[in-house]
């Protein structure tokens, strides 16, 4: 089967990203496509194809400024018969990814993309752009017609997904092809010799391409996809081309039958007509392909919904109320005892201990407000288990000692970089300092041993 749809998801939501490194994700892709596995090389090829078409445009950006993309034009899996019979057409589709690549390279835009209809990008182009691009297009056209599979040969999901991407891809460029073509149509009989003989050349080239892309439709058609989704393509008269040529041995000075400005314009006409039709339809699958994509997204997010609302139904209210915050009750209703400070010092209710001074100097004289053990027994046992007053109460005040000291030390590290440049020595100061930390460690470890086994001792007393 193909790569999978959450995983190109992910991959398409990387692009948008800002801060995801694009052209190592390119680089990830093209280094994958040197294993000598098929499979391993078609579906990497398939996931570039796919974030080149619904990636962030920085992602197709990228490839285009590349001196090189695949070099698979050599490439053979000899592992099995299948490897001989995919290596063939990995070497075709490896072949059109380049392509589209060059063509973004070369006109800063991607045909499967542009804008389209009579205010469009192709309709609206000047004649010397227009027969500069129209090439780039046909390139490309050429490229993605010769991968040339049949139903018989798209015998497993790999395969089958490259197809489809490219059945895509040639819905599209045809219709950008296509509305150049009409363009190309319209400003005819207006150009020069030289003009004239470039865009005879294309329009023939073009009729080609319409019976190649015809028999690669018919393909479609044959392995399932519905017949809603293939356009119908309307040639154009074969009088047209007739008219194009006796125009162009007119400017060459050549003896031609006679033939009125207005059986020219109708011919013209009828042939615009015919391939807007065309366009008209290409436009229409392409919009029926987006409504699909949008009633999808709409049906997961629909379905996510529904499945966070059982997983909200299926847990029990109480255990919502009691996790949700240590003052609430089983029943869910707000304690009404008052709140007790966790940041006060605890004592047992028959003696009062008062900590050493030399720890606790953050003030002339430190009385640290007391509560009972037994006063908030249920906040103790909610907020981590039963003792936590009683060791948070006794580290709380050598914890504030400590990141005194530490800010000391802190400041007098800055000192010491900011005084150097002047000769300044004051590493004995920070020496002292960090003395003066040791001990303070050591006599909190030794407080707090002695005033925890002499309180829970007293609690043992009580009880």
């Amino acid at each position: 089967m193909g790569p999978k749809k959450k995983h190109l998801d992910y991959l398409i939501q990387c692009t948008n990203e800002m801060n995801v490194n694009i052209p190592q994700l390119a680089d990830s892709l093209f280094e994958r496509t040197t294993n000598s596995s098929w499979v391993v090389v078609f579906k990497s090829l398939i996931t570039t194809h796919h974030l080149m078409v619904y990636g962030n445009e920085r992602f197709i950006q990228y490839l285009a400024s590349r001196n090189t993309l695949f070099n698979l034009s050599n490439f053979l899996d000899k592992s099995g018969l299948q490897g001989y019979d995919m290596s063939t057409f990995i070497r075709r589709y490896s072949r059109y990814l380049n392509e589209k690549a060059v063509s973004y390279r070369q006109v800063a835009f991607d045909f499967t993309k542009v804008k389209r209809g009579a205010d469009g990008v192709m309709r609206t182009m000047s004649t010397e752009k227009l027969l500069k691009t129209v090439p780039i297009i046909q390139n490309q056209m050429d490229a993605l017609l010769d991968f040339n599979v049949n139903s018989n040969e798209l015998t497993n999901g790999v395969i089958n997904a490259a197809f489809m991407l490219l059945f895509k891809d040639a819905i599209r460029l045809f219709a950008a092809y296509n509305e150049g073509i009409i363009n190309l149509l319209e400003k005819y009989f207006d150009m020069k010799k030289n003009q004239c003989k470039e865009g005879l050349d294309i329009y023939k080239k073009f009729l080609t391409r319409m019976t190649r892309i015809s028999e690669f439709l018919k393909v479609a058609e044959q392995v399932g996809i519905d017949r809603g989704d293939i356009p119908d393509l309307s040639q154009a008269p074969s009088s047209l081309l007739d008219a194009l040529e006796q125009h162009l041995a007119s400017l060459e000075g050549k003896k031609i039958k006679d033939s009125t400005a207005a059986s020219r314009a109708t011919t013209l006409s009828n042939a615009v007509s015919s391939l807007a039709s065309t366009g008209l339809s290409l436009t229409k699958v392409d919009e029926r392909e987006k409504q699909a994509a949008l009633e999808e997204e709409q049906a997961r997010l629909k379905a996510l919904k529904e499945q966070r609302l059982k997983e909200l139904a299926k847990k029990p209210h109480t255990s919502l109320t009691t996790a949700a915050s240590p003052v609430s009750t089983a029943a869910g209703s707000i304690m009404t005892t008052p709140a007790i400070d966790i940041f006060s010092t605890p004592s047992s209710s028959n003696s009062t201990s008062k900590l050493p001074n030399d720890l606790l100097d953050l003030q002339p004289t430190f009385h640290p407000s007391v509560h009972p053990i037994s006063a908030a027994p249920q906040v103790g046992s909610t907020w981590g288990g039963k003792n936590f007053d009683l060791k948070f109460s006794i580290t709380m005040p050598v914890l504030l000692r400590n990141v005194c000291l530490v800010c000391e030390l802190f400041v007098s590290q800055k000192l010491v970089k900011r005084t150097c440049r002047d000769k300044i020595w004051v590493r004995p100061e920070k020496k002292r300092l960090k003395q003066t930390y040791v001990e303070s460690m050591a006599i909190q470890i030794q407080v707090s041993k002695t005033k925890q086994a002499s309180l829970l001792t007293t609690k043992r007393n009580c009880s």
